[in-house]
């Protein structure tokens, strides 16, 4: 020890001193910031960076300049998960008529139910592919109807629509937009459309940025669930989705959009408003 203060040149007394030390005040807050953050992280499913971490704890009362909870969550290696590419596919081969596209415009949702969005995605599992249809409410990224089974049938999307149905009851005039694939466009589909008063409008060939919502949804899913995880069996895999959809995604994740507000909040300040 002696040896050492003589090379740091600092007295012994001294570094005793500084062994001893309590913390400042300031670190001793970022101590307990750091605990705070480190537990919405994880609640978050690792997928909070700092500008979500920094509503989240104004929300519990903790109010903290972002660059500094940004500065902590760096030097503890805290880090939302990395982004992977993600390609959406569809067949629109087939002969059914097209709808316009009536987002083409412009057109923006400014009331709950105004337009709806709905595409289909697929996830694996050891046992086979699940095909994921999901319907959307464009204003609160809500999602408000989906359906996940073994093959890609006119059943799928055809279940979410009617889920959508019975959870929000919409009146006439509703838009419901899609991608351009045979599901959407069948007749049978078109004729629960048209029973319901709700128009049809539907994306370019080829350009799924023409429904950039869901494709946004189905990014994060990949990205926050699907890409993390391996799903010995279908069962494990629709209970897994069902956890992130109704428990996680719709009613606590924080969405930029949306003034980092969830999907539920959102709607629930809408309807007061």
């Amino acid at each position: 020890m002696k040896k050492m203060c003589k090379v740091l040149k600092v007295s012994r007394s001294g570094y005793y001193a500084w062994r001893i030390k309590k913390p400042g005040k300031r670190q001793q807050e970022n101590q307990s910031l750091l605990a705070h953050i480190q537990e919405i992280h994880k609640q978050s499913r690792r997928t909070y960076g700092s500008p979500r971490v920094t509503e989240e704890l104004k929300e519990h009362g903790i109010t903290c300049g972002k660059n500094r909870i940004a500065r902590l969550m760096r030097e503890n290696d805290i880090r939302a998960k990395t982004v992977k590419k993600y390609k959406a596919t569809t067949d629109s081969s087939h002969k059914y008529p097209v709808a316009e596209n009536l987002l083409r415009d412009g057109i923006q949702a400014d009331m709950p139910n105004t337009v709806w969005a709905s595409d289909i995605t697929y996830i694996s599992t050891e046992e086979g592919w699940l095909y994921l249809a999901v319907i959307m409410d464009i204003l609160s990224r809500k999602v408000i109807g989906w359906s996940l089974k073994p093959r890609l049938t006119q059943e799928l999307v055809v279940e979410a629509f009617r889920k959508a149905i019975g959870q929000r009851n919409p009146v006439s005039g509703l838009i419901h937009h899609s991608d351009q694939g045979s599901q959407y466009a069948s007749t049978e589909y078109q004729r629960l459309l048209k029973e319901y008063g709700i128009m049809p409008s539907m994306s370019r060939k080829g350009n799924c940025y023409d429904n950039a919502y869901v494709e946004s949804f189905f990014h994060t899913l990949k990205t926050e669930l699907i890409y993390d995880e391996r799903y010995r069996t279908r069962q494990e895999a629709m209970l897994s989705v069902f956890e992130y959809i109704e428990v996680f995604y719709n009613r606590k994740r924080r969405h930029s959009a949306l003034g980092y507000k969830s999907p539920a909040e959102f709607e629930r300040l809408q309807y007061a408003a």
